[in-house]
């Protein structure tokens, strides 16, 4: 990678992200949802609510997520910030890939699973489209990040 892309692929401290992400959240339960979320667009990636099940404590936990859209899949990157650690809502969602998301326009069950080969492959090039520094980003990662489909799922609403 060029030394031009790692700078461009610089993230904020840790405590800023983390202090970012906390006041969205915040600011989407004091206003019931009326802010925080977004349509996907195809030179934007959207903003959705993901509700998973706790692995340990099987209490739903929730997050807000970026995310593209490939037909009627939702398709979002299981990274914490850029850190080396998996988010603990893809941990969730590997052990019970049944989830809720709420978008802009509505509320939606889901499946989860990581994007294989190709599929994998496609969906990057996509989010690379809305963020033209994700490669840079992905660098500073140890392990490859996985590309987590959210299916239409037929299962009773959270």
């Amino acid at each position: 990678m060029s030394d031009e892309r790692k700078e461009r692929a610089r993230i904020p401290p840790r405590w800023f992200v983390r202090l970012f992400w906390s006041t969205h959240r915040g600011l989407y339960r004091l206003t019931g949802g009326r802010f925080g979320l977004r349509r996907a667009k195809p030179n934007r990636w959207g903003m959705m609510h993901l509700t998973t099940t706790g692995r340990r404590t099987g209490q739903e936990r929730s997050v807000i997520l970026g995310y593209i859209e490939d037909g009627p899949n939702l398709v979002t990157m299981a990274m914490n910030g850029w850190a080396d650690s998996e988010p603990a809502w893809w941990l969730n969602l590997q052990a019970q890939p049944e989830a809720s998301v709420d978008l802009a326009d509505g509320r939606r069950t889901v499946r989860g699973r990581a994007a294989e080969g190709e599929e994998r492959s496609r969906l990057w090039a996509g989010w690379r489209e809305v963020n033209t520094d994700l490669d840079g980003y992905a660098a500073l990662r140890s392990a490859e990040t996985a590309v987590v489909i959210l299916e239409p799922s037929t299962g009773p609403d959270r």
